[in-house]
């Protein structure tokens, strides 16, 4: 097995190196009750690339704009990631794209005295080689994990855009939960080091 990347061995804040990608579709109803009319959404995946630590964005379609709207939603609350790591998916080919032009765009508006201080904003765009899935197994991993927990959980069973978002919530901090290493077999032993410690020191 070769050596792991930089960007997950080297130390760094949480989601400064982040892997994303989509889940397969999932249905939303439109308000509550019986025989409600159904739309399609999808849950966009966040993973940290150090830390593993996982955010979860649910957006309404796979399109280029949805997307960016997720990673400014994350980017609040997790801080604007450098380096973006994904798969060569249409969207998110735009969305690099759009990124890149608006990065450009907002250094020609502001003045010089201020292009220092955003010269660190700009997001560097990692696409995997089109014939190498295997590439991208952190955040495959972090996929497969969220639809185990939504099977168990919700089923077949059709949830609203807000009982859908408490959940995926509730998902991110289980997950975040997760022992990063093996646990003491020592029965009075119950410290582990989880994502959520990281993701705790970084917004104290």
């Amino acid at each position: 097995m070769g050596d792991l990347p930089a960007a997950r061995s080297n130390p760094s804040r949480p989601f400064e190196h982040t892997g994303v990608d989509f889940t397969g579709h999932v249905f939303l109803k439109a308000n509550k009750g019986r025989g409600i009319k159904t739309t399609k959404g999808y849950v966009c995946v966040f993973v940290c690339m150090a830390t593993k630590a996982v955010h979860l964005e649910l957006v309404s379609d796979m399109t280029a704009s949805a997307f960016i709207a997720a990673l400014r939603r994350m980017a609040a609350r997790r801080g604007t990631p450098l380096h973006i790591y994904s798969d060569n998916g249409r969207n998110f080919l735009k969305a690099s794209k759009i990124l890149k032009e608006e990065y450009l765009e907002i250094q020609n508006v502001v003045n010089t005295e201020c292009q220092g201080a955003i010269s660190d904003m700009g997001i560097t765009w990692h696409f995997n080689a089109p014939a190498w899935p295997s590439a991208g197994g952190l955040w495959e991993g972090c996929v497969k994990v969220f639809k185990y927990h939504l099977k168990r959980v919700i089923g077949e069973q059709k949830l609203t855009y807000e009982e859908f978002s408490s959940l995926l919530a509730q998902i991110e901090g289980c997950t975040n939960s997760r022992p990063l290493c093996a646990i003491s077999e020592d029965p009075d032993d119950i410290n582990y080091l989880t994502p959520s410690h990281f993701l705790n020191c970084a917004n104290m």
